[in-house]
C-alpha cells in the first residue's frame, strides 16, 4: 500500500514538472512569437534589406580657404548571396563589362569577406551608363542592388603625398575595428590616413522592405530602425596652394623634396616629393591598375614621399648648426679666427678640400663662404676639447645640441611614416673604432655634414625656421584647423627651445645674409627683400653631388623658412638655390620678376637615372 502510494506520488510529481516545462516553453513561443521583435525580424531578414548611407567624407581646404580636395558621387553594386536566385549571369556581366570567370571571382571572394548572409561589393564606381542600364533591369536580378557614395576629387592634380588617398578596407582592419565593413573606403596615406576618423564621419542606416521582384517597397516599421549619416569634418590645412602648385612646376623632370613653413607657427605653406603622380589615379576603377604601375616604377619611385622619408647628407648646410654648438659651449665665439689654405689637412695623405676664398676668417665669413676648414677645426675644438674627460664625451656634448636642433630624431608631422634622419650615437663610433680609440679628426666629416649624418628636407626647414625664429620651433603641421570647431591637437601649438642663445642665432642669421650679398647664395638675391641663405653640396658618390639649399626672408620678422634638395644636380646654388629663391619671391610677392631663371629652371631635365 505504502509502495503504491510512493509510487502514485512520484507520477503526481512528473506530470507537475511536464507540466510546468510546457507552460515555460509556451510561455516563451508566446515572448517570440509576438512580443519580441528581435525574433520577428531575424524572421524576415529574407525580406529586409539593410542598406548603408555612407556620408560625404570631409573636404580639404588650403590656408586661405581655396578647396583642394572634395567628393564627386559614384555607385557600386551590391550583392546579398543568399538572396540572390537563378538569373542570366552573362546579362549581369554584359551590363557592368566583365567577364563569367570574373564575375566567379568577385562572388567568391565577397562571400569569402561577408558570407552569405552581409551584403558585398561586386563592382565599385560604376558608370552613369551602366547604373541606368542596371537600374532599368534589376527587377531581374534579386539580391543585387545599387548603393551610393563618394569618391575622392581634386581642384588642382597637386600634393598627392601630403593628402594622401582612400583605398578599400583590408581584411586585417575590419577585423580590428568593428566600423569597417568589408568594401568600405579608408585612408590609406597622407592626411586620409592621419585624419579618417575626422573625414570618414559616421555611416547612415536604412531598413527596407524588398519583394519578391528585388524592388524596395518602403521602409521597414516606419523607419524606426534607420539612423541618419553624419558628414565628415573638413579640414583646413596650412597648405598654400598656389605656392604648392608653382613648388610643383618648378621640380618637374628632377628628383628631391622641397618644405616651406611659416616660421613663427610652425606651418608647412607648401611640401614637395618628385618624381610624383597624379592624386586623380588613384581614384576609380582603375586605381587598383594604376597603384601597381605607380608601385612598379623603380626607377623613380612615385609613391615614395622624399620630403619626409629620404636621410639625406644635409652638405654645408650643416655647418650652421656646428656653429651653433659651438657657439653655445663656448668653444669659440664670433672673433675667433681659423686660416684654411685650400682645406682641412687630416694627414700627409688626405685633406678635405676647400674652395678659394678670403682667410682667415671668423664664423660670420665662414658661413658665408662656407669654409670647410673653419667648420672642420671648430668641430675639433669641440669633441676633443679640455673640458670633457674624452673625445667621447666631447661628441655626446656636441650630439645633444644637434639633437635640440631638430636632427636625428623624427619630429612629429601630421602625416604617416615621417623618418627621423640620423645622427649617430657614442656607440656607433665604439663599434667603428673601438671604446675611446676615437677621437674628432676620425669622424671629422660629419662636421660639414657629411658621413654619416642624414637628414630630411623637412628637417632641414625645420632648422631654417629655427634660425629664423631665433630659437625654437613649433612641430611642423599641415592641418591648422579641423570641422567647424577649429580644434587642432595642441602639440601643433607648443614652442620647442633649443637651449641655445638668441645672440648665436643673431651670429649666423648675419653670415646667412653675407650669404647671399656676397657669398656662396648670392642667387638668392631680391629686389627689396633682405634674404638670409645657405648652400649645400651633399655628396652621393659614384653619382653628381645632391644640390641643397636653405633660405629664409625676411631677416626681421621672417615669413617663410624653405628647404630645397634636388638630387644629383651640382652645387648647391646651381637648382636647389634658384628654386628656393623663386618660391620666395613667388610667396612674398605674388609673381615673378625673374623670368629668365624660372624659364631656365622649369624646363631643366635631370631624371637622367645614370648620373
Amino acid at each position: 500500500m505504502s509502495e503504491n502510494r510512493s509510487y502514485n506520488n512520484r507520477k503526481i510529481f512528473f506530470y507537475f514538472l511536464f507540466s510546468i516545462t510546457g507552460f515555460i516553453f509556451i510561455i516563451k513561443l508566446f515572448l517570440i512569437q509576438v512580443v519580441d521583435d528581435k525574433y520577428k525580424e531575424s524572421a524576415n531578414n529574407n525580406a529586409l534589406r539593410y542598406m548603408y548611407e555612407y556620408p560625404a567624407r570631409g573636404l580639404v581646404y588650403d590656408r586661405f580657404g581655396k578647396l583642394i580636395v572634395y567628393n564627386s558621387a559614384t555607385f557600386d553594386l551590391m550583392v546579398i548571396p543568399r538572396e540572390t536566385e537563378s538569373f542570366d549571369t552573362l546579362r549581369l556581366c554584359e551590363i557592368i563589362g566583365i567577364t563569367k570567370t570574373e564575375y566567379d571571382k568577385r562572388m567568391k571572394k565577397a562571400i569569402n569577406l561577408s558570407g552569405y548572409h552581409q551584403p558585398s561589393i561586386l563592382d565599385s564606381d560604376l558608370p552613369a551608363e551602366v547604373y541606368s542600364r542596371f537600374q532599368e533591369e534589376s527587377s531581374s536580378f534579386k539580391g543585387f542592388y545599387i548603393q551610393s557614395r563618394t569618391k575622392r576629387a581634386y581642384t588642382l592634380p597637386v600634393a598627392p603625398h601630403t593628402l594622401g588617398y582612400i583605398g578599400e578596407a583590408s581584411p586585417m582592419i575590419i577585423e580590428k575595428d568593428p566600423y569597417y565593413r568589408s568594401g568600405d573606403y579608408i585612408g590609406i596615406n597622407g592626411l586620409e590616413k592621419t585624419y579618417e576618423k575626422e573625414l570618414r564621419g559616421e555611416k547612415g542606416l536604412r531598413v527596407m522592405v524588398v519583394d519578391v521582384h528585388n524592388t524596395v517597397q518602403g521602409s521597414y516599421k516606419n523607419g524606426e530602425l534607420d539612423r541618419e549619416p553624419l558628414s565628415g569634418k573638413d579640414l583646413y590645412s596650412t597648405l598654400d596652394l598656389e605656392l604648392q602648385n608653382y613648388a610643383e612646376s618648378l621640380m618637374v623632370n628632377k628628383r628631391g623634396g622641397i618644405v616651406a613653413i611659416e616660421p613663427a607657427t610652425g606651418e608647412v605653406l607648401a611640401i614637395v616629393s618628385e618624381p610624383s603622380y597624379d592624386p586623380n589615379l588613384l581614384v576609380g576603377r582603375t586605381r587598383s591598375k594604376h597603384y601597381l604601375e605607380l608601385q612598379n616604377d623603380v626607377q623613380n619611385h612615385p609613391l615614395y614621399n622624399r620630403a619626409i622619408m629620404t636621410r639625406y647628407p644635409p652638405g654645408s648646410t650643416f655647418k650652421v648648426v656646428n656653429g651653433l654648438a659651438g657657439l653655445q659651449e663656448g668653444i669659440f665665439d664670433d672673433r675667433t679666427m681659423f686660416s684654411c689654405f685650400g682645406g682641412y689637412r687630416l694627414s700627409e695623405s688626405h685633406t678635405i678640400d676647400c674652395h678659394a676664398h678670403p682667410s682667415p676668417l671668423a664664423i660670420r665669413s665662414a658661413v658665408a663662404y662656407s669654409c670647410n676648414t673653419w667648420f672642420c677645426w671648430a668641430f675639433k675644438k669641440f669633441v676633443d676639447s679640455d673640458k670633457f674627460t674624452s673625445s667621447r664625451e666631447g661628441y655626446e656634448r656636441w650630439r645633444n645640441y644637434i639633437y635640440k636642433l631638430g636632427y636625428g630624431h623624427a619630429l612629429g608631422i601630421d602625416l604617416p611614416n615621417e623618418f627621423g634622419g640620423y645622427v649617430p650615437e657614442v656607440d656607433y663610433y665604439d663599434r667603428m673604432f673601438g671604446h675611446k680609440k676615437w677621437h674628432a679628426n676620425s669622424i671629422v666629416s660629419v662636421a660639414i655634414g657629411q658621413g654619416e649624418i642624414g637628414a630630411t628636407p623637412l628637417q632641414l626647414a625645420n632648422l631654417t625656421a629655427i634660425i629664423a625664429n631665433r630659437g625654437y620651433y613649433i612641430t611642423p603641421h599641415v592641418i591648422r584647423a579641423i570641422g567647424s570647431e577649429k580644434n587642432l591637437n595642441t602639440k601643433y601649438m607648443e614652442r620647442h627651445e633649443t637651449g641655445i642663445d638668441k645672440s648665436h642665432y643673431e651670429i649666423i642669421a648675419d653670415g646667412m645674409e653675407m650669404a647671399v650679398l656676397s657669398g656662396t647664395a648670392t642667387v638668392a638675391q631680391m629686389n627689396g627683400v633682405v634674404v638670409c641663405a645657405k648652400t649645400g653640396t651633399a655628396q652621393d658618390p659614384p653619382r653628381k653631388n645632391h644640390s641643397v639649399f636653405i633660405a629664409f626672408a625676411p631677416k626681421v620678422n621672417p615669413k617663410i623658412a624653405i628647404a630645397v634638395l634636388v638630387e644629383n644636380s651640382g652645387f648647391g646654388a646651381t637648382y636647389a638655390g634658384p628654386i628656393a629663391s623663386l618660391m620666395i619671391e613667388y610667396y612674398l610677392n605674388r609673381k615673378i620678376e625673374r623670368k629668365d631663371l624660372e624659364e631656365r629652371i622649369i624646363n631643366t631635365v635631370l631624371l637622367n637615372p645614370n648620373q
